[in-house]
């Protein structure tokens, strides 16, 4: 019974499928959807997408159907719809360290032609290994595309990749996906290769730099030190793999025309969401305006990074304690991913909604990103109107932090300080934060510093680093005033500066992330 159940809503959501399909082949097709489509018609197709993927998951994957069992749901009688609140959350832990890469795959089998194995960079300390099919590595590849199409029109003729290549997702996948657009050159973070790339082909082209945020503002710095020509260059940068303060933004946009960075998770899918002019504006908007960024985030002091996502691919909820839920909604996924948890806090809201919240404080949402500056000295994109797809935020990791009397200190606050200290922002290599203790045993927040050159920074600029520290945490949280107020000698940061690559950054040579959380 419940098979033909699933026929007959397969047969309903036929219709849709081919369309969504048809449309999705090109971009200008997928961009009249979006344009067109009513956002509350894309939301319940994409949650009956996602409810039919996770009931086939049931039905032919080994392992999910053994994982529901232990949760006391047997998948013969499941139908499929209505069912996704009915299952558990699913996540590294739970799900993918306790069953066999080949009992997670679709029918318990793994296809020997077309198949890739993606390895995550192991920032969590274990990397993992990630099955994926032919077709939906060539379905997230031309998602990519779109967005840079999107992001950055059709100017982009050449393309330096400065990921990582290997085995990780994004490098490989990236290239692919963006040659669909232009010529690429995968160099990986090589800065000696993507200047003298640069030189090569000339001021003549149109470039776009991929790579994680903290190696293009290396890759800024070193051509800065050897007199490159940036203001010669037609440069933009698409960024990904890790959060982005906007403080970053202001310092890359001195170079940049536009930058723009992508959300994803290697246990999910690359390029699963991204970030827009319009949901740049808002981010941009909230940093400047306490009442919006609660309007618009909560009670959270961080500002998170905005993006935009298609819910016809990838259905995300939000659970009680503010991690996002991602539920893959495709057919073609190799090992299903139902109601997967990596841990990010955040949280969702449609376009209509949010343009209400916009239009309560007087703005209008359709032109946030040409009155704010989202784009580097030469203008807003005039390519990229709003698109009309959901939002999704994201503050990070919830383990990513640091507390010090109860008061949590996030990397993305720390960061956005750092780069707001005129002198120490070109200078500032990566910084790494942790917990120590004073010369009396008390516990203090620390926050290490990697620099090229010690002798530039004295002791009076040391002291000023940790006084705009703590101003600027205490500006930005009110559990970090409380503490400040309660435990003054606690919460006061202790910098210290380390030349590059020594002391607690001796180890980070051959990371593809920086560590931002000691230990």
């Amino acid at each position: 019974m419940a098979h033909s159940l699933g026929l007959g809503r397969s047969l309903w959501l036929l219709p849709v499928d081919v369309g969504f399909r048809i449309l999705g082949l090109r971009y200008a097709w997928l961009k009249w959807l979006f344009d067109h489509a009513p956002s509350r018609e894309l939301a319940v197709m994409g949650c009956l997408r996602a409810e039919r993927a996770a009931w086939r998951a049931a039905q032919r994957v080994p392992a999910y159907r053994s994982y529901l069992l232990e949760h006391g749901i047997r998948a013969g009688r499941l139908v499929p719809w209505g069912i996704l609140d009915k299952l558990p959350e699913s996540d590294k832990h739970s799900y993918i360290d306790r069953f066999s890469p080949l009992d997670r795959c679709l029918d318990g089998k793994l296809p020997l032609v077309g198949t890739t194995i993606d390895e995550s960079s192991g920032s969590t300390g274990v990397p993992y290994n990630w099955l994926r099919s032919q077709h939906e590595r060539v379905i997230a590849q031309r998602n990519i595309s779109f967005f840079a199409r999107y992001c950055f029109g059709g100017a982009p003729e050449v393309t330096l990749n400065a990921f990582s290549m290997g085995a990780w997702a994004t490098g490989f996948n990236m290239s692919l996906a963006l040659n669909r657009n232009c010529i690429v050159k995968s160099t990986g973070p090589d800065i000696e290769k993507i200047l003298s790339t640069l030189r090569y082909l000339g001021p003549k082209f149109n470039y776009l730099i991929c790579g994680y945020p903290p190696f293009l503002k290396h890759l800024l710095d070193a051509g800065d030190q050897l007199d490159f020509p940036w203001a010669s260059y037609r440069v933009n940068a698409l960024l990904g793999g890790e959060g982005m303060s906007e403080e970053l933004r202001d310092y890359l946009l001195q170079r940049f025309i536009a930058v723009y960075s992508g959300y994803g998770a290697t246990d999910i899918e690359i390029g699963m969401a991204g970030e827009s002019p319009v949901s740049v504006a808002l981010r941009r908007l909230a940093r400047g305006s306490a009442d919006i960024r609660h309007a618009l985030f909560g009670d959270d002091p961080r500002l998170p990074m905005v993006f935009q996502y298609n819910p016809l691919i990838h259905h995300l909820e939000v659970n009680d304690e503010r991690e996002m839920v991602c539920t893959i909604s495709r057919l073609d996924v190799l090992a299903p991913r139902v109601r997967y948890n990596v841990h990010d806090e955040g949280g969702i809201r449609d376009y209509a909604a949010t343009e209400a919240i916009i239009r309560g404080f007087g703005l209008d949402m359709e032109r946030l990103s040409e009155e704010l500056v989202v784009h580097g000295p030469r203008g807003p994109l005039p390519w990229a109107p709003a698109v009309h797809l959901p939002f999704v935020w994201v503050f990070g990791r919830r383990d990513a932090t640091i507390s010090v009397m109860g008061a949590n200190i996030y990397p993305e606050d720390v960061e956005s300080i750092l780069y707001g200290i005129e002198y120490l922002a070109p200078r500032l290599q990566s910084f790494l934060l942790s917990v120590v203790s004073d010369e009396s045993g008390n516990p203090r927040p620390g926050v290490a510093l990697e620099v090229p050159k010690l002798e530039e920074f004295d002791e009076e600029r040391r002291i000023h680093m940790e006084q705009s520290l703590q101003d600027g945490l205490g500006g930005m949280s009110l559990d970090y005033r409380e503490a400040q107020r309660e435990f003054p000698d606690a919460m006061k940061p202790a910098v210290s500066l380390y030349e590059t690559g020594k002391g607690p950054f001796a180890a980070d040579a051959g990371r593809i992330k920086q560590r931002r959380i000691a230990g």
